[in-house]
């Protein structure tokens, strides 16, 4: 069995931005979930959310375990496993010259992540069968997004949110997990239009939308608008 801690983070918007919302959930040794841990952002995008989840789960866990972070966020993810060296070396700029999005919650969680062994895995959202930690951050993250309260096993919650059941659908495959602190592989896309979602659907970052929602053309599929920037980093760094 592996000594690693089993956790998942989330974050979610309802407008992006709108009302949002970040959690985490930590496994215990047989894969159940342990301890979860919930909170509201106020009015702030999806990327928010999720870096926030991520520096939340961070400063919940002793740096010296190894760890290992399962989400489905692309963006978050990427920001700390493979963009941020460049933007460090940048002097927190782009290739394109611009400042760094959300660049103090990046470097919050790059001063934690110093000195530790977090690997970090990409999980679909949203999929039938899919990661039960992930799915339970995901709840966990709108539930806070819409209530705005913060919850979770330390403030007394016995159980953790249930999942909402999941449409079967065809989902975006699954990326290999990333191995080691700082590794992940890229993805690729565009567009620029910007439309309100007539009928919902799935972003190619995994995560749903619904109808009236701000959704941007990104390669041969509708997605987020939040999502360009994952394309637009990506392709600057």
């Amino acid at each position: 069995m592996s000594d690693r801690i089993i956790a998942a983070c989330d974050g979610a918007a309802k407008g992006n931005p709108g009302p949002a919302g970040w959690a985490w959930v930590i496994a215990d040794a047989d894969g159940r979930p342990e301890r979860w841990e919930s909170g509201p952002l106020g009015r702030a995008t999806n990327n928010v959310a999720e870096l926030t989840s991520m520096q939340s789960l961070l400063e919940a866990v002793d740096p010296g375990l190894r760890l290992e972070v399962r989400m489905d966020s692309q963006y978050a993810m990427k920001a700390v496993t493979q963009w941020l060296p460049s933007w460090k070396r940048n002097g927190w700029k782009t290739a394109a010259g611009k400042p760094v999005a959300n660049q103090e919650l990046v470097q919050a969680i790059d001063a934690l992540l110093a000195d530790r062994d977090v690997e970090f895995q990409y999980v679909p959202a949203h999929q039938v069968d899919g990661d039960p930690l992930n799915a339970i951050a995901d709840q966990a993250a709108s539930d806070a997004a819409g209530r705005q309260e913060a919850a979770g096993t330390a403030l007394g919650a016995t159980e953790p949110p249930v999942p909402a059941p999941q449409p079967r659908h065809a989902g975006p495959r699954a990326l290999s997990g990333a191995t080691g602190k700082r590794q992940a592989r890229t993805s690729s896309g565009g567009g620029s239009r910007t439309i309100k979602a007539k009928f919902p659907g799935t972003c190619p970052c995994g995560k749903s939308y619904a109808v009236g929602e701000p959704i941007t053309k990104l390669g041969t599929r509708w997605g987020h608008s939040e999502c360009r920037t994952l394309v637009a980093e990506g392709a600057q760094v």
